[in-house]
């Protein structure tokens, strides 16, 4: 049985992308704890991360650290958080999102009444700072918002 991610990831399910690689893909989660948070996402299904290989974990925190970068750099925050949980989706997630405090940062800070043009927003922010960080390869096209409704 196929996970929710790998039915984003298929296209079953549309996402909001902002990463795209032969290992992995980064898209906005529909409850994030501050605008810009995005799941870094292995396109195996891997059930939690202590499961993953050395090589894998190595390539999803490469790519983790460049989202970092770039929700920093959009939201102009001092940090960008990385938290591993995996109870809700059994499949290999890692968030990524702009930080101020670590108050914060818990999931049930979560929203989940954010509007899609505001989700649609701030992973455009996302995907502009990957272009300007020189990741542009790695920045797949944008999906039609009329998709995420």
């Amino acid at each position: 049985m196929s996970t929710l991610f790998t039915k984003i990831i298929n296209g079953d399910i549309p996402g909001r992308f902002a990463w795209a690689d032969d290992t992995c893909v980064v898209f906005a989660t529909i409850a994030p704890i501050t605008d810009g948070h995005m799941l870094v996402v292995p396109r195996a299904e891997v059930p939690k991360f202590t499961a993953a290989d050395d090589a894998l974990l190595d390539h999803l925190m490469n790519v983790a650290k460049v989202i970092g970068q770039a929700c920093e750099q959009a939201f102009d925050s001092p940090r960008a958080a990385l938290l591993i949980g995996g109870f809700e989706i059994e499949h290999l997630h890692m968030h990524v999102l702009p930080a101020w405090g670590e108050a914060e940062l818990s999931f049930s800070n979560a929203r989940d009444d954010v509007p899609g043009d505001e989700l649609d927003a701030a992973t455009e922010r996302v995907r502009a700072a990957l272009r300007d960080l020189g990741f542009g390869a790695h920045v797949p096209p944008a999906m039609d918002s009329a998709a995420l409704a």
